[in-house]
């Protein structure tokens, strides 16, 4: 049976900040992530499609959060720091929510992450949190901008993996339960 009207705008309401934070994490503009969290709501009442689940609802939530930031980018004329590619995995990363409790994937992936060597962890820092261009990520490690990329590609191949291991290996039976 598909989720009411009401039990929709219940669901939306109580995840909003993780909503508001997908959309943030393309804008990066607490003011715009709200206004594009409030057309995410409003189109979920609006729209002529009906949601069977909670996942199908929050996984269309959080992929118009994303476009809905893009095209907020766009319209602003301001560029997104992050690339394509972590945009996809973010996006996959939103599709399949419901799979995994959160707290379950953030521990696993800090786990990965503390697995990860210094200078592989200095890279993401530079690029993704202090939102440096992998030009600049290029120049501050002295490296060429084609090793960049490589390196970027390849981090986020076996966080991915890492992350998806340490998940399946906590839904065996005997397994670490999140």
């Amino acid at each position: 049976m598909a989720l009411t009207e009401q039990e929709a705008f219940q669901l939306l309401m109580a995840r909003r900040t993780r909503v508001s934070a997908a959309a943030w994490v393309v804008v990066r503009d607490a003011h715009a992530a709200e206004d594009i969290f409030q057309n995410v709501a409003l189109k979920a009442m609006t729209r002529e499609v009906s949601f069977e689940t909670e996942s199908a609802l929050m996984s269309w939530a959080f992929i118009t959060a994303r476009r809905e930031g893009i095209d907020w980018l766009r319209r602003h004329q301001r560029e997104t720091s992050l690339d394509a590619g972590i945009l996809e995995l973010l996006e996959h990363e939103w599709q399949s929510e419901a799979a995994h409790p959160a707290g379950a994937k953030m521990e696993a992936l800090q786990d990965c992450l503390e697995a990860t060597p210094a200078s592989a962890r200095r890279l993401l820092k530079l690029r993704y949190f202090d939102g440096y261009s992998c030009e600049e990520v290029a120049e501050q490690m002295g490296i060429g901008l084609n090793a960049i990329y490589k390196r970027v590609s390849r981090l986020h191949e076996n966080l991915k993996d890492c992350i998806e291991g340490k998940l399946r290996n906590a839904e065996v039976p005997g397994g670490r339960v999140p």
